[in-house]
């Protein structure tokens, strides 16, 4: 069986930022119909990713950093992600 995309995605965020705690929710079924859903979805995601790789960067800059990690998903149907990306130390404070 081959890996789903919610596999990849958190492969590549592992092996990117070395993070601390990483989660990948396919959000899919709630966005058929919307623009750039598949019928047989792996298109929307939610990311969440703690990872001290994200200190001193700005929230732009650590979205880039992830849309570039993600570049082939995106060419190869992703079509969003909703991103929440900190540091440990902004994740202890929430």
């Amino acid at each position: 069986m081959s890996p789903t995309r919610a596999d990849r995605i958190r492969s590549a965020l592992e092996a990117a930022f070395a993070p601390a705690e990483v989660a990948v929710t396919d959000d899919s079924a709630r966005h058929a119909g919307h623009a750039g859903a598949r019928p047989e979805g792996e298109t929307h995601f939610s990311v969440a990713v703690v990872s001290p790789a994200f200190a001193g960067q700005s929230r732009v800059a650590r979205s880039r950093a992830v849309h570039d990690v993600l570049a082939a998903e995106f060419a190869s149907g992703l079509h969003a992600l909703a991103l929440r990306l900190t540091t440990p130390e902004e994740a202890a404070r929430r």
